[in-house]
């Protein structure tokens, strides 16, 4: 059966039996949360900002988008100091089955709060949310299909207009056989994140590109047991594309939001205090098995901040 890369993925993903719905993330690929406890301390540091910046309100509402197995929220419900944690409001949002061993208050939901007042962390989501994929050629940009069983792909007929326009103001395609990603589902995915806050931060954070670097082929791609795959829509391995992070800070703009940072994790989490700095070497004679420990927390924040690697990442923060 042939269909756009966008339905393809949509029913390889989240539909019966799906990728997402069958497997945990941490079988298949490692995040920034899975690679230390260090991306949760940020996280919290980031939250006790927003605290407050809000006046330490009654309630404070902590959403991780695209949970996974829940990981960051028990992370941060567990290193957050009891007078916080007491007024946390804690929202898991992923299509998968609740995990077994996440904490009872965490209220897990396959849809996003309807409101907000604090805040939102989407950690690796907008990766996931299906686009298509267009070729140009010689009579203009054309939409590509794939086979759902063995990913074979060809041309079929233009995108609509709303997608056209998108690509001309994001992804313009510069020469016959380049391939873009039309973003516009992930730019309404990230606008329907901030359209839900009524006060707070949000945050999006994914493999990301700017419009005048975008990838000339695309990204599209898959991972399975940890390694990269040729993607085939079939529901047997994640199939993922980098964002247009810069598109998706127009759209939230449009939605509400009155302040926007773009930035790296590595400039990030710099500043919320990862650094990667090794230990004194004084307290491996005065305390070796904290030296130890330290050595071992300076590699998991180096990794986080890496620019060839995690800290490569990109980073919207928006207000709203």
């Amino acid at each position: 059966m042939w269909l756009t890369w966008r339905a393809a993925t949509e029913h390889a993903l989240y539909g019966e039996n799906g990728f997402y719905l069958r497997e945990r993330p941490s079988g298949h690929f490692r995040t920034s949360v899975s690679a230390s406890t260090a991306f949760a301390g940020a996280v919290l540091r980031l939250l006790t900002e927003v605290d407050a910046k809000l006046g330490h309100p009654g309630t404070l509402d902590l959403v991780d988008i695209g949970a996974g197995e829940g990981e960051l929220v028990t992370q941060v419900l567990a290193a957050a100091e009891p007078e916080l944690r007491d007024r946390l409001c804690v929202t898991a949002v992923d299509l998968s089955p609740r995990p077994h061993a996440l904490p009872e208050r965490v209220h897990w939901s396959p849809r996003l709060p309807a409101g907000i007042s604090g805040l939102a962390v989407a950690n690796e989501w907008l990766d996931n949310v299906p686009v298509d994929v267009v070729e140009q050629t010689p009579d203009g940009p054309r939409l590509v299909m794939v086979n759902v069983r063995t990913g074979e792909e060809r041309v079929d007929g233009p995108p609509c207009p709303d997608d056209l326009a998108w690509l001309e103001r994001w992804w313009p395609l510069p020469r016959v056989g380049a391939r873009a990603e039309i973003g516009r589902p992930r730019d309404e995915a990230w606008a329907s994140v901030v359209t839900r806050l009524t006060r707070g931060q949000a945050i999006a954070v994914d493999y990301a590109h700017p419009v005048d670097n975008r990838p000339p082929c695309g990204t599209l791609t898959g991972y399975r047991d940890g390694a990269l795959v040729t993607p085939v829509p079939d529901g047997s391995c994640d199939i993922t594309a980098h964002v247009a992070l810069d598109a998706c800070a127009e759209a939230g703009r449009r939605a509400g939001a009155i302040s926007t940072t773009l930035s790296t994790q590595r400039e990030a989490l710099r500043a919320l205090g990862v650094t990667g700095a090794r230990p004194p070497l004084e307290l491996a004679r005065t305390d070796p098995s904290g030296y130890l420990r330290a050595l071992a927390r300076a590699s998991e924040e180096a990794e986080l901040i890496s620019p060839r690697g995690l800290g490569g990442f990109g980073w919207l923060s928006q207000w709203r």
